[in-house]
């Protein structure tokens, strides 16, 4: 007990946004401190860390799709829940560790951000896996509410906020007011969705295999959920499925636009049922207060346009969405007092 002590005096208290695609790690009173990619590369057949368990984040993500048999690169989380638990547990210490200059002789308290519609069983893989990566203590907040606080709605006040927070794997929408959810729906529909429908159609289109890397980068580059004043163009490579040669083809932003047109429609679809469910005066309120939409699968663009098209309602992203969520997580840290309330325990969980 006197060792938990003094360990957790010089640890730093962590915010941490465990994300499909990335994860992103808050120290309280620092900000981001570590914002990396949630791949983790390991000898095929086992569970062993290449490079000395240091090929994890960004190095393992750079041997996405391009390692050798002997290596494979995994992504430890899907659909914003843990798909291999020991992986996610490596990659957790190592990310606690490297927040903490390397030190093993750590114990941090956590607050990590996870999707609101996910189950009790899979709230307690996240518990253990930060247990057993060194955290002393670990709470829980649920990724619209962490969303909305880092992007600076006034979620303790008695009058609505919506927020659209679209990560790798889920889409989070929630109607908020005084410091809770009122209405909520977790989609399991989000940027990794939009990189397989691009996939698809390339292959379905073009007989040409691409990989997740140059998914995400066409998405980014020439995508769009809205009709653009000039439309875009891009030079794709990729495997020929049927030659099974490289080969470059010329792609345009219309035909991403109709590709991603299934996912979106999900999202569009979800965050109208969440309107329907919300009460009358809340809804009244978002009138004026708008959609505010965050996470990095809200960087599409045209998005904005497209959602305040089918709701009516004003929509705006919030500066850097990307790490809304990890910046809620450093607020809640900072005023703790405040937001208690609002985190679930280990206690809680079980």
């Amino acid at each position: 007990m006197i060792l938990d002590s003094l360990l957790g005096f010089f640890s730093k208290d962590l915010g941490i946004d465990l994300g499909t695609a990335n994860t992103l790690i808050c120290a309280r009173g620092e900000g981001i401190i570590i914002s990396e990619p949630s791949v983790v590369a390991v000898y095929q057949g086992t569970n062993r860390v290449v490079d000395n368990g240091q090929a994890i984040g960004e190095r393992a993500w750079r041997m996405l799709d391009r390692a050798p048999p002997s290596i494979q690169a995994i992504r430890p989380l899907r659909k914003g829940v843990i798909a291999d638990f020991e992986i996610t547990e490596a990659m957790l210490g190592y990310f606690i560790r490297k927040a903490h200059g390397r030190s093993r002789f750590i114990r941090p308290r956590v607050v990590i951000a996870v999707p609101s519609g996910i189950t009790t069983v899979e709230k307690r893989a996240v518990i253990n896996s930060a247990e057993r990566a060194g955290a002393r203590e670990v709470r829980l907040i649920k990724e619209p509410m962490a969303a909305a606080i880092g992007a600076g709605r006034p979620v303790s006040e008695p009058r609505g906020s919506m927020i659209v927070d679209i990560g790798g794997g889920t889409t989070e929408i929630a109607v908020l007011s005084l410091n809770d959810l009122v209405v909520c729906n977790s989609l399991r529909v989000a940027g990794d969705e939009m990189n397989e429908a691009i996939e698809r159609h390339l292959r379905q289109n073009y007989n040409l295999q691409i990989g997740e890397q140059t998914a995400e980068r066409i998405k980014l580059e020439i995508g769009s959920a809205y009709p653009l004043e000039e439309e875009l163009e891009k030079e794709v490579r990729g495997r020929d499925t049927v030659a099974g040669l490289p080969r470059i083809v010329q792609i345009g932003s219309e035909e991403i636009r109709e590709a991603l047109r299934e996912p979106l429609g999900e999202i569009l679809k979800a965050v109208v049922q969440t309107l329907e469910k919300t009460c009358p005066e809340l809804c009244g309120d978002l009138v004026e207060s708008g959609i505010t939409l965050a996470g990095g699968g809200t960087l599409l663009r045209g998005l904005d346009r497209l959602i305040a098209r089918e709701t009516g309602l004003p929509v705006r992203r919030t500066d850097d969405p990307l790490t809304a969520v990890a910046r809620g997580t450093g607020i809640i840290l900072d005023q703790l007092e405040s937001y208690w309330h609002v985190l679930e325990s280990g206690q809680e969980v079980a």
